[in-house]
């Protein structure tokens, strides 16, 4: 069996983290088996459905790398087919006309809650041998219902949460078409699912209500379903469901600020799914490894700290050639254009760093004026060490620009006044680079831009 997986989100919103690890999962999978995973858009929400949403959806995940084999394919364009199975559903006597107000339905449910009952369709209008429906109200359309099975219990295995079966007496008649005949969403999944070959469906738990409807439609049409698995509840940092109203960021920020695509995967996919007690894995490492059988079955809860440390790995281990390109982009948005020097920049700084936003603040001090703080000023480029500055920024004027003759030129200066290399350095450092704390002295005035370094010497 070939395997076929598909992500199916509802373009009414950003796409956020809970949202995207639910693409992750069967886009591992399909990579993982040699199969094929399919972007669907579920877009039958015309009011809450927006183009600019699916733009979103799709850029979401081509920054992260879940490429698509096939689609995006688009329910409201797939109306026709919808339709034309109903018609086969109505036929094989699968389907029942219901003409039951939703005052009548209100007005019935109401009575069956204030029995401590559950609010369920009472099959009022569902064709029975030897039944008399009510007469047929005059210039009412009506909704279209699934006759579910009496009796017996809907059953699956499912990867995560094992074993779930439900019985079919739990479960009333859906209505799986309006009365002006568009078809509804249990109804469209199913029918996608079977025109696309989906074997394996891999989505969230709020699903699993779905999944016995589902089923039975399957098998109303003449279909094996598919193997389900259900992910449990992404939580944010309060212990929430994640979700735009809680809070949660779209995933396209996580790029703005800095975030590497490989180390998202890293953490997204440890947040429902482990391999023994790996925490940093690469993208290919991952999908060597990755298969249903050790999703997790508990609320996993997102963790910005533990991103970041995330992310930091990565960018410590990354191609510094790789890296460059990204942190350029970053220095871009500050109308800053870098040049030749900014892989080794990285190279030197990366260490110090969890995003790219990060590093650019460092590699901005060799293409941008730096403004030390007074403090910084007042603390390390003293009365007694303008002297000595002085004699640096002699040397360093007429010395080889590269480690060894900058490092002769400080020793020399460090000699010469009699002090140690963090007096000397310390106000270096903040001159130059406006902060006190950097790499290796030498490595970075390397970098710099010689008649750069001199100016800001000069500037005590």
């Amino acid at each position: 069996m070939t395997v076929r997986t598909r992500f199916a989100p509802s373009p009414t919103g950003f796409i956020h983290l809970g949202n995207i690890r639910s693409a992750l999962y069967p886009w591992a999978f399909a990579r993982a088996t040699g199969g094929t995973f399919i972007l669907r858009i579920e877009d039958t929400d015309l009011e809450r459905s927006s183009q600019a949403a699916v733009d979103v959806i799709i850029e979401g995940m081509k920054w992260l790398g879940l490429d698509h084999d096939e689609g995006p394919f688009y329910q409201m364009q797939r109306m026709d087919r919808y339709k034309a199975v109903l018609a086969e559903m109505v036929a094989g006597g699968h389907v029942y006309p219901c003409y039951m107000s939703m005052t009548e339905l209100d007005a019935l449910r109401e009575r069956q809650m204030a029995n401590k009952e559950k609010p369920r369709y009472d099959g009022t209008w569902r064709p029975e041998p030897g039944k008399a429906l009510p007469p047929v109200p005059e210039g009412v359309k009506p909704v279209l219902r699934f006759k579910n099975p009496q009796g017996g219990v809907v059953a699956w295995d499912d990867k995560v949460k094992g074993l779930i079966e439900i019985r079919n007496d739990e479960l009333d008649d859906l209505v799986i078409a309006r009365p002006d005949g568009t078809p509804t969403y249990n109804f469209c999944v199913v029918v996608d699912d079977i025109d696309m070959a989906i074997t394996h469906v891999i989505r969230g738990d709020d699903h699993v209500n779905n999944t016995p409807r589902q089923i039975n439609i399957f098998k109303a049409l003449g279909k094996a379903p598919p193997v389900y698995a259900h992910l449990p509840t992404v939580l944010n940092e309060l212990g929430e469901k994640m979700s735009k109203r809680n809070g949660a960021k779209p995933v396209t920020q996580y790029r703005d600020e800095g975030y590497l695509p490989d180390a998202m995967v890293n953490y997204l996919a440890r947040l429902g799914w482990s391999h023994g007690d790996d925490e940093i894995f690469s993208r290919a490492q991952f999908l060597e490894w990755f298969n249903l059988d050790h999703l997790g079955r508990s609320a996993a809860q997102f963790d910005e700290a533990k991103l970041r440390w995330v992310n930091a790995q990565h960018l410590k281990s990354m191609d510094d050639a790789a890296l460059s390109p990204l942190v350029a982009e970053q220095l871009q948005k500050r109308g800053i254009t870098a040049d030749e020097r900014l892989p080794r920049i990285c190279g030197l700084f990366k260490d110090r760093c969890d995003t790219t936003v990060a590093l650019a603040g460092w590699a901005a001090a060799f293409y941008a004026d730096v403004t030390p703080s007074a403090e910084e000023l007042t603390q390390h480029v003293t009365d007694a060490i303008r002297p000595v500055l002085a004699t640096l920024a002699q040397k360093l004027a007429t010395c080889a620009w590269d480690k060894p003759g900058i490092s002769g030129a400080i020793k020399e200066t460090i000699a010469a006044h009699g002090i140690k290399m963090p007096q000397l350095a310390m106000p270096v450092r903040v001159l130059v680079m406006g902060t006190a704390q950097t790499p290796s002295l030498d490595a970075v005035l390397e970098l710099q831009n010689q008649q750069t370094v001199l100016v800001r010497l000069q500037n005590t």
